[in-house]
């Protein structure tokens, strides 16, 4: 009976450390964050929801991508757990209407509530059982009987809180936009929950709100937290600053009052005696009250069986007990190594800090596998310095497109630009970039692969002609695309290489714009350096060819010549001379047109397998669209904004003139731009054929 009871005590003591959890911003990479929704990362922050200047209603989620353990069968009460964060809450329109956020504890990592009032916790058809959660809103919502539009509420599986604290009462004011500064405190034994809000750094001496809960009826043995948030036609953004968590099965602390204390080392989180590093000056948490570890003194007295069998038999559990961890630690640093090592040695690329917090980091064993080796026969496609295969993911089964690097310095500066931007992009009309794989001197990206192929061939290799509907789709959907990149960014993106082949299409054939190779960001109203020019003959604008300074105006006229391709059935740059039947006998797709509108014969150059199956206004209007787009003076071409509202019918298009303008540079402007820019353009541009046929690439 005594082994058994060795073994009992033993294997509860390693129980107890795997079931700990601890960790921080400081110590998150890349792998230990799953978005969901709107959630995005920039600036170093988590974003909730979308960063628009326009009302809009969403939702976001961010986890903890491992589950943490809240009961054990050993057990009658749930873990305590400690989490503290700030968050601030600005909104660029204070008129419009509201949402908010919430630290969520939930039992599933996939799905997102609703926007609005669920705040992104629960949905409306009230299919998200299990949650939760503790919500900051913004908004007074009836429904949800909440009592303002500035409140704290501890929701248990339901919206309608079952506590709520009026932030007036401490003057804190959450659509302020400044630091909010929350400690939530859960002691397990004692079944007490307490919610500390400041502006302050400084833990308050009280609670904000306090309650005496089990949370064992609401939760799994295993959950995942995180934060949620919404917006409801509102401009809001809900930005986590700073977050850290620790839980764990201690007996003592709560039923003394205490905070859960620090884990030690397990397997879920082999550095949680590694000192972590600090939130950031100005919001490093501290308490007033002076909380510390209690030290327990023991008694001199012995009452079980276990000790008085002697003191060898106590050396013997410690010395087994110390051995174990010994050993474990042993294994755990060798493994690091071993894998630290091997990245080291495969790449003298040094991942910038923002990238390793981007979506999922895959290993290179697993994409190998997906890939089946990188074969040729999996080869679907090429983008900017990179090859892009079909994948299937064996834990999952999901078909993914792998894009991998070329094997030179410029191909590895345009992945990891391509890495940096697309990762912090959030859009309906975006290429979603799933992960991302950096071993073995190679860089991968991983993302959701569209059933439907690229625009180009969608256009001139499918056996079945694409119909006027999904054409006018995609083009919105382009627009919808570029305006988000161009004006709706925290940083403005200049996309660069705006073709049909870089045009992805889904299941129901909506436009994904992809291949951010050669995409640059600036700030809003900053004038764009000068490079070398890049992209593909059919699609530049003719004042990037001279001055090699890519604008958003650059992308308009890309995207004008996308809009008469899609309109023609002709490609930017036909190598083969028209048919006789076709007006101008002109190689470039932009000069054709411009000179059948000349003539008065615009609506002939749609597309003649359509067979007139579509509205002849339409038709005029995008043709209109995508001249007023292309038009030789960057100044008079509209934005992508305005090109949208075109589109839809909200706005008019501008008086296209008959005939082609001239270039309306002149010269003394054009001599100072090219004087700023020859330093930068080296003097050489090399041509390649294009990927997609449709025109030559320049690099």
């Amino acid at each position: 009976m005594e082994i058994y009871s060795l073994l009992i005590i033993f294997f509860s003591f390693i129980v107890g450390v795997v079931a700990s959890t601890e960790f921080d911003f400081g110590t998150l990479t890349l792998s230990s964050l799953k978005l969901l929704g709107d959630a995005h990362l920039g600036n170093n922050t988590i974003k909730l929801t979308r960063d628009l200047d326009v009302p809009n209603s969403g939702a976001g989620k961010v986890l903890y991508t491992k589950p943490v353990r809240f009961r054990r069968p050993d057990l009658d009460f749930p873990a305590s757990f400690s989490s503290f964060f700030s968050f601030s809450i600005s909104n660029l329109n204070p008129s419009s209407i509201g949402g908010g956020l919430a630290f969520v504890i939930t039992p599933d990592d996939e799905s997102i509530g609703d926007s609005g009032g669920y705040l992104g916790v629960m949905d409306a058809k009230g299919g998200q059982n299990g949650n939760i959660g503790v919500e900051f809103d913004t908004l007074m919502d009836v429904e949800f009987k909440d009592i303002n539009g500035n409140h704290v509420g501890l929701d248990l599986n339901s919206m309608i809180s079952s506590e709520v604290g009026d932030l007036d009462s401490i003057g804190v004011e959450l659509k302020s936009g400044d630091l909010v500064n929350c400690w939530i405190d859960y002691f397990g034994s004692i079944k007490k929950l307490d919610v500390y809000v400041s502006y302050s750094n400084v833990k308050p001496k009280e609670p904000f709100i306090s309650v005496s809960i089990d949370i064992s009826e609401y939760v799994n043995d295993f959950m995942f937290v995180g934060f949620s948030g919404s917006t409801q036609g509102s401009t809001e953004i809900h930005s986590i600053e700073w977050w850290s968590f620790t839980s764990s099965f201690d007996t003592k602390a709560g039923a003394e009052g205490h905070p859960p204390p620090p884990p030690t080392a397990s397997l879920m989180n082999p550095t949680a005696n590694v000192a972590t590093s600090p939130p950031p000056e100005q919001i490093a948490p501290a308490e007033s009250n002076g909380t510390a570890n209690a030290v327990q003194k023991s008694s001199s007295k012995c009452h079980s069986s276990f000790c008085k069998q002697g003191a060898g038999a106590v050396v013997g559990v410690v010395t087994a007990g110390a051995f174990f961890l010994a050993f474990a630690t042993l294994v755990l640093i060798w493994l690091y190594s071993k894998k630290f090592k091997n990245v080291k040695s495969s790449d003298t690329i040094t991942l910038p800090s923002d990238i390793m917090k981007m979506p999922k980091e895959f290993s290179y064993k697993e994409l190998k596998i997906a890939t089946k080796g990188f074969d040729a026969t999996r080869i679907i496609g090429h983008g900017a310095f990179g090859t892009v295969y079909k994948g299937i993911l064996s834990e999952t089964g999901d078909i993914v497109a792998v894009k991998k690097c070329s094997h030179n310095g410029q191909g590895k500066a345009e992945f990891l630009s391509e890495l940096s931007i697309i990762g912090t992009l959030r859009h309906r009309n975006l290429v979603r970039l799933q992960g991302w794989c950096h071993e073995k001197g190679e860089i991968l990206l991983v993302y959701d692969l569209m059933p439907n192929g690229s625009l180009d061939k969608a256009l001139f290799e499918s056996r079945m002609i694409l119909p006027w509907q999904h054409r006018r789709k995609i083009l919105l959907g382009v627009a919808s695309a570029l305006a988000y990149l161009h004006q709706e960014c925290e940083n403005q993106v200049i996309h660069r290489d705006i073709k049909s082949s870089n045009i992805m299409l889904d299941e129901g054939f909506n436009a994904r714009l992809g291949d951010f190779g050669l995409a640059r960001q600036i700030e809003h109203d900053k004038s764009p350096d000068a490079t070398v020019a890049a992209g593909t003959m059919g699609y530049l604008a003719p004042e990037y060819l001279l001055t090699g300074r890519a604008t958003e105006k650059t992308d308009v006229f890309s995207y004008g010549a996308v809009v008469l391709e899609v309109a023609s059935g002709r490609r930017p740059i036909e190598k083969e001379t028209p048919p006789p039947t076709t007006s101008g006998l002109n190689s470039n797709l932009v000069e054709w047109v411009w000179g059948l509108h000349k003539e008065g014969k615009l609506l002939s150059a749609a597309d003649s397998r359509l067979n007139l199956e579509y509205d002849e206004q339409e038709m005029t209007r995008v043709l209109l669209v995508g001249l007023a787009c292309s038009h030789p003076d960057p100044i008079v071409r509209p934005t992508m904004r305005g090109v949208v509202q075109m589109l839809v019918g909200e706005a008019e298009v501008p008086i296209v003139p008959r005939a082609k303008p001239a270039m309306s540079f002149s010269t003394s402007h054009l001599l100072m731009t090219l004087q700023d820019s020859v330093s930068d353009l080296n003097g050489m541009i090399t041509l390649s054929t294009s990927s997609s046929d449709s025109g030559m690439d320049i690099v």
